[in-house]
């Protein structure tokens, strides 16, 4: 039987490390860095206590480390300390070095054997670590774990990333609240969770990060939001989707125009794709527009029936030319006169 591959997630491992369980080797890799920079920090405070970081941690940087040196400080015993901690930054820069021949391929020797009493920290960012020898060497003998943090490339992604780390700290979040969130903040994850960390000492007994909730302390309306502004044009309420235009067009810090086009980009693609959908099972349009939420596919197939295939073709190229010409590709006009064009063409077809 073949043997199951362990799931490595954000939450996972800092539970685990949280929990002071702690791997021989780990490989943080990835685009997006507040993950390895959480992670790398986590690992510090909790395999070290009090001073003794000051005799157990050894910092390189790989824009002047030497491999060799740090496989030389992670054969080292720790210092009055059950562990050594020794982390390896910037690791995507060892390989730009001149002159030798010193890359992180040497580091398969020490994965095959590590030291039970180190913990080492390899953190590569940009992109993932290639040096096959070692992780596969580290596979191999079971030495430690390779966490991979992508970057959020899409609304969706960004959504599941705010809803997970929600669960991670014990509450719950609705759809709209999560929207709100994404639109505001973005992807700035550090931020993002920052507040996310802030509802959490405010939430009441059921656990609940609502709309109200973020519109006291995060300052963001409750009422008009780009979730809103969807909701608007999902049932053709031209009045309430004018009104929150007006609202982003008076508070261009919170609501730039570049979001909310891409919300709409995204919103009148899922409807199509249900509207086009021969399976109307819920199953299916959940697979199809890459959700978890019923609520939300009921919300798409409330839009598909308002509006016809052709119109959400003839939709979605208006939105793709609005989000050309507030880039200024085409056009000089008032970004948000742009977007009361578009919403006025959505409304109409």
């Amino acid at each position: 039987m073949a043997e199951k591959k362990e799931t490595i997630t954000y939450a996972s491992l800092r539970a685990e490390v949280t929990a002071g369980k702690f791997r021989p080797i780990y490989v943080l890799q990835g685009e997006e860095p507040y993950y390895i920079d959480q992670l790398q920090q986590l690992i510090v405070d909790k395999a070290l206590q009090d001073c003794e970081p000051e005799f157990n941690l050894n910092v390189f940087y790989g824009d002047t480390a030497r491999v060799a040196d740090v496989i030389t400080a992670a054969k080292q015993y720790p210092t009055f300390a059950p562990r050594r901690v020794v982390m390896l930054r910037e690791a995507q820069l060892i390989s730009k070095q001149p002159g030798h021949k010193d890359d992180l391929d040497l580091l398969q020797h020490y994965a095959a054997k590590p030291l039970s009493s180190t913990v080492l920290v390899i953190c590569h960012k940009g992109g993932d670590l290639k040096s096959k020898p070692f992780i596969e060497a580290m596979r191999s003998a079971r030495s430690g774990v390779v966490f991979s943090s992508p970057k959020l490339r899409s609304d969706r992604d960004l959504r599941a990333a705010i809803s997970g780390y929600v669960t991670s700290i014990g509450c719950s979040i609705d759809a709209k609240s999560e929207q709100m969130l994404a639109d505001c903040i973005g992807a700035d994850l550090s931020r993002m969770f920052g507040e996310l960390d802030k509802l959490r000492l405010l939430v009441g007994a059921d656990r609940k990060i609502t709309p109200e909730l973020i519109e006291r302390n995060v300052g963001i309306s409750k009422d008009f939001n780009n979730f809103e502004l969807e909701d608007a044009l999902r049932t053709r309420n031209a009045e309430k989707a004018y009104r929150i235009v007006t609202y982003f067009e008076r508070n261009p810090k919170n609501n730039p125009v570049v979001v909310t086009v891409s919300m709409l980009f995204g919103f009148f693609s899922n409807v199509l794709l249900v509207a086009a959908s021969r399976d109307q099972s819920p199953a299916t349009l959940m697979s199809i527009t890459g959700t978890k939420s019923q609520w939300r596919v009921d919300k798409f197939r409330e839009a598909a029936r308002n509006y016809s295939k052709r119109a959400l073709v003839s939709i979605i190229t208006h939105i793709r030319r609005c989000d050309a010409r507030t880039k200024g590709i085409g056009s000089r006009q008032n970004e948000y006169d742009l977007l009361r064009e578009l919403i006025f063409t959505i409304l109409h077809s």
